[in-house]
């Protein structure tokens, strides 16, 4: 099962600078766990994310598409980076959730990436099946 580890952060509290010594043992802190997560065999990604302030939001109302600068709502936190994994289960991913320096410093969301069924190929008269819970 996919697992989505979402890192989140204070709004407002920036990573720190790089360059600095913060930032080395920072980086450092990940590169082991990230290294112990694909030594496993259950990193798929992860990446960290611009600040929230730098997000454009796209909502289409009636046809039109609307641009926002910056998130969708007033948040008290923000996702500030994710982990995408493989595990056998909700509690594996607790485990490697628990090991990531963000659940030190703040928090970390986990949350089951769903894998609805795709509908099956074309059958020989051009029509394919629904997929399951999907109406013809």
């Amino acid at each position: 099962m996919k697992y989505l580890l979402l890192l989140q952060r204070a709004a407002g509290e920036d990573l720190p600078a790089f360059g600095t010594p913060e930032a080395t043992a920072m980086v450092s802190e990940w590169t082991s766990v990230t290294d112990a997560m694909r030594g496993a065999g259950v990193l798929i990604d992860c990446a960290p994310l611009a600040s929230a302030s730098a997000a454009t939001t796209v909502r289409v109302r009636d046809g039109q598409t609307l641009l926002t600068d910056g998130p969708a709502a007033e948040l008290k936190e923000q996702v500030g980076g994710y982990t995408l994994v493989e595990c056998a289960d909700l509690d594996e991913a607790i485990k490697w959730a628990a090991s990531l320096p963000a659940a030190a410093a703040a928090s970390v969301e986990i949350r089951p990436v769903l894998n609805p069924r795709a509908p099956d190929p074309p059958t020989a008269s051009g029509t394919s099946a629904p997929a399951p819970g999907v109406p013809s």
